[in-house]
């Protein structure tokens, strides 16, 4: 018999009742782990653990691209910088190279960091001055 995992629960139940903007968020947060992840990789040289953690950075920058509502003039220069951010993914997996992924992590911390205050934003529009992210 298995056992449940309160933990596993517990971000199940995060994601599920996520808004659309909290969810991006969890993207972008998700793809910096995923990018640290992998130079640590690097460090070890554990090609399969760089491997594994650059495709899901990618997988989840393939997403970002996905969602981008493209009738928006902002979206046409995010799927830009994605399209970018990914190929830079692509290189520093070949090629493991930790500056590149340092570069990428530094894009993708300044879209989630700009994220969090749309999503704080919306939620002080939505719920008074208290809404923190």
């Amino acid at each position: 018999m298995a056992m449940n995992n309160p933990y596993a629960a517990y971000q199940q139940n995060s994601v599920s009742t996520a808004s659309p903007g909290e969810l991006t968020l969890m993207l972008y947060n998700g793809c910096l782990k995923f990018i640290k992840q992998a130079a640590l990789a690097i460090d070890t040289s554990n090609i399969e653990e760089k491997n594994t953690n650059l495709i899901k950075a990618q997988k989840i920058i393939s997403e970002l691209m996905v969602t981008l509502n493209m009738d928006q003039e902002i979206s046409k220069s995010m799927m830009v910088m994605y399209e970018y951010i990914n190929h830079r993914l692509i290189e520093a997996n070949t090629k493991s190279d930790k500056e590149i992924l340092k570069e990428v992590e530094g894009y993708v911390t300044e879209f989630r960091d700009t994220w969090k205050q749309v999503v704080q934003f919306s939620r002080q529009q939505q719920h008074g001055q208290g809404g923190q992210a």
